[in-house]
């Protein structure tokens, strides 16, 4: 089989690279740059929990010691404080670090990876599609044709692939603009990030509607402040004096050190393109949707992108095509994005409006309670989705029991006891290719593995593991929360859940897990060749 093509080497395209590879499938980047990336920390990345472990899981770098947990979250409105959350090791804290470092762990990564070849300097410039396969074209210095099983455009906003393919990119351009700026210095309120807006103090150009103030390591500082509409131009003059206004106002009228590291503008476009496949083409990340007004993220969207699809590639490159699982990428993340794009434009009249909406009692509380949502990936304009309505959920079951996650949402990070007898974090064994059978069984951390895994439920449980019709992994915990003893959960391999049983129901278990990969496969979709 030929690799799968990747044209685009951000954190998107890389962290797919390297996820195919974890499943034995090789691929090739397309990188039309010098395989470097400008260091700018005015340009960052915030990851949740669990996007933030896939890429500790893909690189084995330690993302989650080099970017920045918040210790808090704190909003204001003038002089008020309306909002002050502290994050714990129960609460899920969000990570905060300078893309360029994410893209040079993946780059670092990707570099120790036998399957994954870079190609830089290349430039897509044409690419045709043929039963058995993708041929695509680059130009440049090393411009020459690439042959591939499949082909991802993880290659951005303006993305060629995206253009080639014809596929309609429709939404609204600069919903928001920011000016941009880190720096280093102390500000009252050391690790916590904060959201003022309309602050009380006087401005030297237009009034401040709102400002926000991220923390990054070392004594570094995101700071963003939302420009009005229009395209006036943002001079370095206008935002030094915003920067020395913004830390006077917080520090008690008097600027207190700065050492100003990067600048620049960030403006947010609304977009999603209609489809995101067109028969052996997939769109991922910014090719296929923008968002990141009112505090959203979309880079986190786009990890989310390759987690997704890099497992229904690798079934399909291995063991032949399988249309309906393929399908099911577009399904499930397009709807995911879609819903969190109709949150933002709803919420974005009412915050930005103005008018008498705002001077309704209460109406700056809900405001702040929107915004602190995008800001902290938590209700309708963060939660991370949840795929409720998958074309891969399984049929009906009597035996089907509720746990404190949703079927088709992301599964809580347990510790597990594996195959081998070792006890790892859930999420250790996410990504491999296999689907993960999780028994809730209490008390067998007292013992050794060898004394309870012939006892009991567990060899009928093993034995209808080993037939089910695609490769899985039998894993164990004490506890997972809402489940009772002996409640079998069925996981994807990208750590969403399928369902929940209660009991070994070797029957169900099956019909399930053939749900979960889209189903039986034709003698259609399985062509003569494939490996």
């Amino acid at each position: 089989m030929d690799p799968v093509i990747i044209v685009g080497a951000g954190p998107v395209g890389l962290t797919l690279a390297l996820a195919l590879a974890r499943q034995e499938v090789p691929s090739v980047v397309l990188d039309e740059g010098p395989g470097k990336d400008e260091q700018r920390l005015a340009r960052t990345a915030v990851l949740r929990e669990d996007t933030a472990a896939l890429i500790g899981r893909l690189t084995g770098f330690p993302v989650t010691e080099t970017g920045f947990r918040w210790a808090g979250w704190r909003s204001m409105r003038r002089k008020q404080v309306m909002r002050e959350i502290s994050f714990s090791e129960d609460d899920p804290m969000l990570l905060h670090l300078p893309q360029h470092v994410l893209t040079a762990a993946l780059r670092e990564a990707i570099g120790a990876e036998r399957l994954v070849r870079i190609a830089v300097d290349s430039r897509l410039d044409s690419l045709e599609q043929e039963p058995a396969g993708v041929t695509a074209h680059t130009r440049g210095p090393k411009g020459t044709w690439w042959r591939g099983s499949y082909l991802v455009g993880c290659d951005g906003p303006r993305s060629t692939v995206r253009k080639l393919q014809d596929i309609r990119f429709p939404g609204r351009t600069a919903v928001e603009r920011h000016a941009v700026a880190a720096l280093r210095t102390e500000l009252p309120w050391p690790g916590e990030a904060l959201l003022h807006r309309t602050p009380p103090w006087r401005t030297s150009g237009p009034p401040v509607s709102e400002v926000i103030a991220r923390p990054l390591a070392d004594d570094v500082w995101r700071m963003d402040w939302l420009l009005p509409p229009g395209k006036d131009l943002v001079t370095p003059d206008l935002l030094v004096a915003r920067v020395r206004e913004t830390l006077a106002g917080w520090s008690g009228g008097t600027t207190p050190p700065y050492e100003l590291l990067d600048t620049g503008v960030h403006t947010v476009h609304h977009r999603l393109a209609r489809r995101w496949r067109a028969g052996r083409v997939f769109l991922a990340g910014d090719s296929a949707h923008l968002l990141g007004a009112l505090g959203t993220q979309g880079l986190d969207e786009g990890l989310r992108d390759a987690d997704n699809l890099a497992w229904k590639l690798a079934l399909a490159w291995h063991h032949g095509p399988h249309e309906a699982l393929l399908d099911s990428y577009q399904v499930e993340r397009r709807a995911i994005v879609a819903a969190r794009l109709r949150a933002a434009d709803q919420a974005l009249p009412l915050l930005r409006g103005g008018g008498l909406r705002s001077a309704v009692p209460g109406a700056a509380r809900g405001h702040d309670a929107l915004l602190t949502d995008g800001h902290l990936g938590r209700g309708p304009l963060g939660t991370p989705g949840a795929y409720a309505d998958s074309p891969l959920a399984p049929p009906y079951a009597e035996s089907a029991v509720e746990v404190d996650t949703a079927a088709g949402a992301a599964v809580a990070d347990v510790r597990v006891t594996a195959e081998d007898g070792s006890s790892v974090a859930l999420r250790d064994r996410l990504g491999r290719g296999a689907l993960l059978v999780l028994l809730i069984a209490p008390g067998t951390v007292v013992w050794d593995r060898k004394h309870w895994v012939t006892a009991g439920i567990m060899p009928r449980l093993a034995a209808a593991v080993t037939a089910l019709p695609h490769r899985a992994e039998l894993l164990v915990a004490e506890s997972y929360p809402g489940a009772a003893a002996h409640t079998v959960l069925l996981i994807r391999p990208d750590g969403h859940l399928v369902t929940a049983f209660g009991g070994v129901r070797p029957a169900d278990l099956y019909e399930a897990a053939e749900a979960a990969v889209g189903g039986p496969r034709t003698t259609a979709e399985a062509p003569a060749g494939t490996s």
